[in-house]
């Protein structure tokens, strides 16, 4: 009878050690599936960042590209009344516009005065400046004010966009003085 009390006792404590065991390892194994869902959440939140950014950028780029043809429909008849031919590079119609521009009033500073003439002689050519200058600046203005590292509307700035500015300015400033 004592040899079945011990043999009883032993078969308790080693389940009792087997249950303990497992409880452990399920432990463990709840902890390692609690560590993975937390990683794969915060994966899908990230993912979910990502998709909220890429449809931000197609969107601006959207708004972009209207904005850019609303320029290029002002810049068209200014170049023809300056007699201007956009670049010939695989750029985007507007940067080869401006970059047209911009080269040949590299070449020959009596551009500014051509198109001085023509914002004084021809109020549509007046009013594709006046508008150009106004679009154009509030787009850097919404550049700056929605980058946040300011680094593209520095590009904008600072590039074609900018200079632009500065030579349809100096022309509708000219041209305003010279009356």
């Amino acid at each position: 009878m004592e040899n079945i009390i011990i043999a009883i006792i032993t078969v308790c404590t080693l389940c009792s050690i087997i249950s303990l065991f497992l409880l452990i390892n399920s432990y463990k194994n709840n902890k390692s599936i609690l560590k993975t869902l937390t990683l794969q959440y915060n994966l899908i939140v990230k993912i979910q960042n990502v998709l909220k950014n890429k449809s931000s950028v197609n969107e601006t780029a959207d708004k972009a590209e209207i904005i850019y043809q609303d320029l290029l429909q002002d810049l068209i008849p200014i170049m023809a009344a300056i007699d201007i031919m956009p670049r010939t590079t695989s750029e985007h119609p507007l940067w080869r516009a401006l970059g047209g521009i911009m080269d040949e009033y590299a070449k020959n500073p009596f551009t500014l005065e051509k198109l001085r003439r023509a914002i004084k002689l021809d109020s549509n050519i007046a009013h594709n400046v006046s508008h150009y200058l106004n679009r154009a600046n509030m787009f850097l203005q919404h550049m700056s004010a929605t980058d946040t590292d300011g680094i593209l509307s520095t590009t904008f700035t600072d590039g074609l966009l900018g200079q632009s500015l500065t030579f349809f300015a100096q022309a509708q400033a000219l041209a305003s003085t010279d009356k």
